[in-house]
């Protein structure tokens, strides 16, 4: 198939590229660059643009005949939501509208949408399922839980069929070392972690230690990066047989706290990890861990790299070889 990868440049999105190429698909990367590195974009044929500017849309669907598109590029930074939700709704919500009515203009009408598990704000249960209430606590989760009620209106509409994957939190870096997670600032825990044994004055900030949690602190699931590609790859075949809009939780099932992590971090490291607690950052809830239930249930989907310490090792394996 020819696909569209809307932020292909990004950590994410060239996971994705490099997997939907060793499948023998064909690949487009469009992105802004804006967070994106180009030199992550080894797989495909690369097209700078933003979704914001509908010229840009109008030539790379024009010039090209997609049969579907995974949609990556996103604001993803909860604080900066909170003191700017008006960059999330223009870029997250407008930006997606913009694409969304290129592939209604152009015929392509399978769509798999990055999603995450934001938009269930608060838990009022341990494990949380596509029943529990999606009840955002900040912009961030807001602009994904408005395009997920978007693409039911444009599946009503236009026979658009979509799945919405609400991950937990990508982790990892691709076991061959080709490609990892970078970005500029680095807001995800287990990269800040490895940096800060790797980059001198690099000391670790743990937000908050006085949640209502095991330790104190954050507990999220980590879902390895070549794991959450794998369940886009099976969302395509799941749509080519099944129409409709449709959502679907994506984690590993397991919540790890921060200082559980930075335990883990040092055992694959083999060094001590300094921290300093600050104070907890606005719009982070104690506690996310999913259950994936429905999606191994519906794509047969199972998690490959199940440990903690399997997925820091690959993504230590890859930070350790860098330059920052």
């Amino acid at each position: 198939m020819n696909i569209l990868i809307c932020g292909g440049a990004g950590y994410i999105g060239s996971h994705m590229a490099k997997m939907l190429a060793a499948h023998g698909h064909e690949v487009t990367v469009f992105d802004n660059l804006s967070t994106g590195h180009l030199e992550a974009v080894k797989w495909g044929t690369f097209v700078q643009g933003d979704l914001l500017n509908r010229e840009d849309l109008q030539k790379l669907f024009h010039s090209n005949n997609f049969d579907s598109v995974m949609h990556f590029s996103a604001k993803s930074l909860v604080g900066e939501s909170m003191a700017n939700p008006g960059l999330y709704y223009s870029n997250n919500v407008a930006g997606t509208i913009n694409l969304l009515n290129s592939m209604i203009e152009y015929g392509v009408d399978k769509f798999v949408f990055s999603s995450s598990a934001a938009t269930f704000g608060t838990p009022v249960t341990e494990f949380i399922d596509e029943t529990h209430p999606q009840v955002p606590i900040n912009p961030y989760g807001e602009t994904k839980l408005m395009v997920e009620k978007i693409l039911r209106d444009f599946d009503q509409a236009n026979g658009l069929s979509s799945v919405s994957l609400r991950y937990f939190n990508a982790a990892g870096a691709d076991p061959e070392g080709e490609i990892g997670e970078s970005h500029n600032p680095e807001s995800h825990l287990i990269p800040n972690v490895l940096k800060s044994v790797l980059v001198n004055n690099a000391k670790l900030k743990v937000f908050g230690d006085d949640y209502e949690t095991k330790d104190g602190t954050c507990v999220r699931d980590y879902i390895h990066i070549n794991d959450l590609c794998t369940a886009h790859l099976q969302a395509i075949e799941y749509m080519s047989a099944n129409k409709g809009a449709a959502g679907f939780n994506l984690g590993n099932g397991t919540g790890f706290s921060i200082f559980e992590i930075i335990k883990a971090a040092e055992k694959v490291a083999g060094k001590t990890i300094p921290y300093d607690v600050e104070k907890r950052r606005a719009g982070d809830p104690p506690l996310l861990v999913a259950n994936s239930g429905l999606i191994k249930k519906t794509f047969g989907w199972t998690p490959q790299f199940a440990s903690i310490d399997s997925i820091i090792e690959t993504a230590w394996r890859w930070h350790k070889d860098q330059k920052f």
